[in-house]
């Protein structure tokens, strides 16, 4: 008998989340704030503790944890119920709570991937599986997810647009979620661990990357859409409006580029339940006031993928749910891939104005560039470590009786493949980080050189102006030398012989420099 896994979760057509960004909005997105990575990680055994701020640090008998099965259990009590040494204060530092949907209010689109291979975002009754929980609708969530899953069904993805308090703690408590995962995700932690290794039945997996995508410059762009997208320098609206008023280069920041496009940092925050039975993958997304891209745009990106024809073949080769992991991945290299070619055009108009107004004032952009590309470099890092992390933490559910040693083998090699396919990816984004450094180091040489050469210039002009004054100098200083030779026994001269004895000796100066300068070509 089959099992209908959101009939008893029925919501109004007319409910909807909390807006994510009105497009009147003309402002910059907010930076995000600088990751605190000694609080990344479940291995750190203090959990969102200050040393230097933390006056109580005595021995606390009891701080002993409370076991899952304790009596009061519930999901109100995540996470301390579940992590007994995350206690209030270190919880309200985390914001892990605070950061929520101040509205009670979110969606979540579920995605499954079913185990013949095939995606579907329907439930068997052909009806769309997202669910929109208010706060009269919260018990009804919690029992959706306590709902037995059909036997059909490999992986589950929850996208949670809006995470609100609510729907956070009963994931946390529904699934065991180390807190390390909302914490990081709330407050933009790069991070990947693995933990709750069971041998043989599954683990939790967790990757917190930040990566770079571009989006229309809020505050320039035209009232309308326009369909005309630059492909040159000539297209370039001059609607360029620069962010760089400030003397702190703050690399958190968008960058505003002159195509009418801006950089910023996303963020994709995934945590993984691998089991040899369903697996279950839940996607974070940044709130509405951070003005990102939808939960749903990722869900419909996500179940696209499902219908290439080359991931149709990886899924059917292989049971590992971690491929649907390493699919999502790929959302970030394609966002990378886009925010470097708006770059691209952004230098080759910055480059262009060095050449045509040698203005040096154009430095202080490159500069910003620059900062913000070496920054780039340590977000490529993450994500290369992501991958490799994802490609060395092997499903233990893949150890089950439940697959031969054939399929084992197969899924590992394929694992192998499609990492290094990724890895290779990550790596042409590196080297065109470089190529585009190096650039910019050459047009900021070519701005000094221009300088240099200018400033020469001015040199010059003074020395010419030093030559016609420099004779007449000279022979005042002569004649006001007290000797009979020069002087005459009279011991004065006369106006007459300094003038013509200074207009010659400036002829013969101006001849002479005449000279050398017509020389030198033939010289070399």
């Amino acid at each position: 008998m089959s099992v209908n896994n959101r009939g008893s979760v029925s919501f109004p057509a007319g409910l909807r989340s909390a807006p994510r960004g009105t497009t009147g909005d003309r402002t910059m997105p907010p930076a995000i704030p600088t990751p605190i990575y000694r609080h990344a990680a479940p291995s750190g055994p203090w959990p969102w503790m200050d040393f230097d701020t933390d006056s109580d640090l005595t021995l606390n008998c009891d701080n002993t944890p409370i076991s899952p099965g304790a009596a009061g259990q519930s999901w109100r009590g995540y996470p301390e119920t579940l992590f007994g040494n995350w206690k209030p204060d270190q919880v309200k530092r985390s914001k892990m709570l605070s950061n929520c949907s101040e509205l009670d209010r979110c969606l979540v689109h579920w995605l499954d991937v079913l185990t013949n291979g095939t995606f579907t975002t329907l439930d068997e009754e052909g009806r769309d599986q997202t669910s929109r929980i208010t706060p009269e609708r919260i018990n009804e969530f919690w029992e959706l997810l306590q709902t037995p899953r059909p036997a059909n069904i490999r992986v589950r993805a929850l996208f949670v647009d809006n995470l609100s308090l609510s729907v956070l703690q009963m994931l946390g408590t529904r699934y065991n979620i180390e807190p390390f995962f909302f914490s990081s995700s709330l407050n933009w932690i790069p991070s990947h661990y693995q933990e709750e290794v069971r041998p043989g039945k599954g683990d939790h997996i967790t990757i917190v990357l930040p990566f770079m995508r571009t989006m229309q410059n809020p505050v320039t762009r035209p009232p309308t859409p326009t369909g005309e997208t630059p492909n040159s320098i000539r297209s370039i609206p001059l609607q360029h409006v620069s962010t760089d008023e400030h003397q702190v280069i703050d690399t958190q920041a968008p960058l505003s580029l002159s195509c009418g496009n801006i950089l910023l940092l996303d963020l994709l925050a995934i945590h993984m339940v691998r089991s040899e039975d369903s697996s279950t993958i839940i996607s974070y997304h940044p709130s509405s006031s951070w003005r990102r891209p939808s939960p749903k745009r990722l869900h419909s990106l996500v179940y696209r993928a499902g219908q290439s024809v080359y991931w149709q073949k990886i899924f059917a080769q292989s049971k590992d749910p971690t491929f649907l992991f390493l699919a999502i991945l790929w959302y970030a290299l394609y966002s990378w891939d886009q925010a470097f070619e708006s770059l691209y055009t952004h230098i080759n108009w910055l480059e262009s104005q060095v050449l045509l107004t040698n203005n040096i004032n154009l430095t202080r952009k490159l500069h910003i560039i620059q900062a913000h590309l070496l920054h780039y470099q340590s977000l490529l890092q993450d994500f290369q470590k992501s991958v490799d992390f994802l490609h060395n933490t092997p499903n233990p559910a893949m150890d089950s009786d439940n697959y031969s040693p054939s399929e084992r083998k197969n899924s590992k090699e394929l694992m192998a493949k499609e990492c290094a396919n990724l890895l290779s990816e990550i790596e042409r984004l590196e080297n065109r980080r470089l190529m585009q450094s190096s650039r910019l180091k050459n047009v900021m040489d070519l701005a000094f050189a221009t300088a240099t050469v200018r400033d020469s210039g001015a040199m010059k002009q003074i020395s010419y102006l030093t030559m016609i004054f420099l004779p007449a100098s000279f022979t005042a200083t002569v004649f006001g030398m007290n000797v009979n030779e020069i002087t005459g026994q009279s011991g004065q001269e006369t106006l007459i012989r300094y003038v013509a004895v200074a207009l010659a000796l400036t002829c013969f100066t101006s001849w002479l420099v005449v000279a050398c300068h017509s020389q030198r070509p033939l010289c070399h």
